[in-house]
């Protein structure tokens, strides 16, 4: 499987390590009233569609880049390669 990296071009999927679930990006409020269920729901439960799907990569064997991979989970077509950071960035600023 080939990842398009945003900022190096076509890279064989063997340099990465994928995480999961991309909405791991968004971590829970510690200091809300219900953090103590948010927070096991966040570090327990996790979709596991058919289909597309988004994911965390890390590029351990390129520039350490983190990576939101959007693929389907059928075919392994990548959809979409975005930078970690901009997508964090860019959920910051819609809430």
């Amino acid at each position: 499987m080939i990842i398009d990296h945003p900022l190096l071009g076509p890279r064989d999927a063997q340099e990465f390590v994928i995480l999961g679930d991309a909405s791991l990006i968004d971590r829970p409020d510690w200091q809300a009233e219900d953090a103590a269920q948010q927070f096991h729901d966040y570090q327990h439960l996790r979709d596991n569609p058919a289909g597309e799907h988004r994911e965390l990569w890390f590029h351990e064997q390129g520039d350490r880049s983190w990576l939101v991979v959007t693929r389907s989970t059928l075919t392994h077509e990548v959809l979409k390669v975005e930078l970690a950071r901009d997508v964090a960035i860019a959920r910051g600023r819609n809430r």
